[in-house]
């Protein structure tokens, strides 16, 4: 029986012709594998499975998914993540350990849209990410909460005033005043979790005919709750609120993650999107 298998024309591009008419045979295809989204166990010969190509500078790792979960694409990372991922998988474990709060802090090797600058005189300010989820209606959504470590100035300004959250919405974010209603989808934007991992957050490409680019992306692969993953796979949607510097702070437990938030909102310090999950 032949796999159930997707191969899009960007992956098939990527690995050759010959090599996906040999995929869609079943030659190559693994009899189970772990989804590269959400990390459940798969078999491409009893449901749609999506292939999933990493590139990175010099290694490339085809890995398989529910189609469910994200469709067949080539996802373009970093070339130490991607060796990261392709030791996790020589060692025969799963993946990381997920986190065991409602996420960890991280920076940003990326600046925020349209080139913001750190204010100057001041240190390098970069983007902090906490994973939670936020109850809406009586359903767990995934979220993540981005902070910057200092004011974020605008390119040519004189560096005075924080203009984070004016950027933000010039590319699509809106703000909110209450955190119990869904934001609006934000266009072209989207959260790539690969590999049972978050990456980064993606915004829309440059120029046209080019590849959404990093807005944040980590260091290393950051570790989400098995209820993280679980929502952002049920809903394919992530909600990313956005804050100044020191509106947020790092919330031990999500409930005073909620708390942060509400009194952001009420104080007209936040924004946030809905973004597809993993979508380029």
């Amino acid at each position: 029986m032949s796999p159930m298998l997707d191969v899009s024309d960007a992956v098939r591009a990527e690995i050759g012709e010959a090599e996906a008419d040999r995929l869609l045979a079943g030659e190559n295809t693994p009899g189970e594998y772990d989804c590269t989204s959400c990390r459940a166990r798969g078999n491409p010969r009893h449901e749609r499975t999506s292939t999933v190509l990493f590139v990175g500078e010099e290694t490339a790792v085809l890995a398989f998914a529910h189609a469910a979960c994200i469709p067949s694409q080539v996802v373009t990372v970093s070339e130490d993540q991607l060796q990261g991922a392709v030791r996790t998988l020589a060692a025969g474990e799963p993946g990381a350990e997920p986190a065991t709060g409602p996420g960890q802090e991280t920076p940003s090797a990326t600046a925020p849209p349209a080139g913001a600058n750190p204010q100057p005189n001041a240190r390098q300010a970069v983007l902090g990410v906490t994973c939670g989820q936020v109850l809406l209606d009586d359903t767990l959504h995934p979220a993540i909460v981005v902070e910057p470590t200092g004011p974020i100035a605008r390119p040519g300004s004189d560096g005075s005033g924080d203009e984070f959250l004016p950027l933000l919405i010039e590319h699509g974010f809106l703000p909110v005043d209450d955190v119990a209603r869904q934001p609006a989808p934000v266009a072209g934007w989207s959260v790539l979790l690969a590999m049972g991992q978050l990456h980064a957050i993606l915004q829309p490409p440059t120029s046209p005919g080019t590849q959404p680019v990093a807005w944040w992306q980590a260091h290393q692969p950051l570790a989400v709750t098995d209820g993280w993953r679980t929502a952002a796979a049920k809903s394919h949607t992530v909600l990313v609120y956005a804050a100044p510097a020191g509106s947020i702070g790092q919330q031990p437990r999500e409930d005073l993650l909620r708390e942060a938030l509400e009194k952001a909102a009420a104080g007209g310090l936040l924004v946030a999107g809905t973004m597809p999950l993993a979508g380029t």
